[in-house]
């Protein structure tokens, strides 16, 4: 297995996908800042906070990847909020990415009413705005958590009326590779320092990125009616990412993609179509809109490795 998933690895990394007379474009966008911790203290050590938040940055500084993150600003411990959460901002602004509200403590709107879950938007708002202002920014952006857009009609436009009337502009996600699911699985290892089972992880994400792109790709032309639209990657601010997510980076370099500001990607035509789906489900907007426009053409991108989903579904 070790062997088969090294070959793999290098076969991604080695071998580019055929050329094409289309420039791809993608826009990356990392969830859940600060980031998904591994030990429960380190969000609200400021030593640890801003060492990883460092760290993170540092991986992204030369890889020029115009991305943009959405913060929970809850994550941060309610001692430490107020002096921390504005220096991670800062740093990441200051390194050029851009911030996005994505609720104050990552709250599913399924399991609440439309009301409170727009409480929570609002909350969630508040160092973000005033990081971004500090540097002659706006507040625009927002994400979902779980990709939960309203599990009723009525439930969801209440939720679009609201983020309408206080100015965001919703960030779809076309790109989805489940990088969560071999997050958790890699924070396990990491905290146990079983540094190979972290490596196999890792080589295993990698080779399952390349995979959902083989389906992503096609898909998503078949979705917008001709050439592939510009995509927009839904990743996550974690040490999985921390530690792998240059040889993602290559893997898009390889296969034509120029990374893109979230703004221009959704300045592609697709975007103008509104979301469709009404439900439980979070999923890419590329099959929220084939559902509705196409059922019977609607197909699912490969599932993670069973190993990952039995480790992340353990206790």
């Amino acid at each position: 297995m070790m062997r088969r998933l090294t070959l793999m690895i290098a076969a991604v990394l080695s071998v580019a996908a055929p050329a094409t007379a289309q420039e791809r474009r993608v826009a990356v966008t990392f969830d859940d800042l600060p980031f998904q911790a591994t030990e429960a203290d380190q969000l609200c050590d400021p030593a640890k906070a801003m060492a990883f938040t460092r760290a993170f940055l540092d991986m992204l500084k030369p890889l020029v990847s115009h991305a943009t993150g959405f913060v929970n600003e809850g994550q941060v411990c309610e001692e430490t909020r107020q002096t921390l959460l504005p220096d991670i901002l800062d740093a990441w602004l200051d390194a050029g990415i851009g911030l996005g509200n994505h609720t104050f403590s990552h709250l599913d709107i399924n399991t609440v009413t439309a009301e409170t879950w727009l409480d929570n938007v609002d909350q969630g708002a508040i160092y973000t705005r005033q990081a971004l202002e500090r540097q002659g920014g706006d507040l625009v952006w927002f994400r979902h958590p779980y990709l939960h857009a309203g599990d009723t009609a009525e439930k969801k436009a209440a939720a679009e009326a609201g983020l309408a009337h206080r100015g965001y502009v919703i960030a779809p996600v076309t790109l989805d590779n489940s990088d969560w699911m071999f997050a958790g699985v890699y924070r396990k290892a990491e905290a146990a320092g079983d540094t190979e089972r972290m490596r196999r992880i890792g080589e295993a994400y990698l080779v399952y990125m390349s995979q959902t792109l083989d389906f992503w790709e096609p898909y998503s032309a078949e979705v917008a009616g001709g050439a592939e639209p510009a995509q927009i990657l839904l990743l996550h601010a974690h040490s999985l990412n921390r530690d792998f997510y240059p040889q993602i980076h290559a893997l898009f370099l390889q296969r034509g993609y120029r990374f893109v500001t979230l703004e221009e990607a959704m300045a592609d035509p697709l975007y103008r179509r509104p979301d469709p789906y009404v439900g439980p489900n979070g999923m890419s907007w590329l099959h929220r809109w084939r559902r509705a426009e196409a059922p019977a053409d609607a197909r699912w991108e490969p599932e993670p490795p069973e190993w990952i989903s039995k480790d992340t579904a353990a206790p």
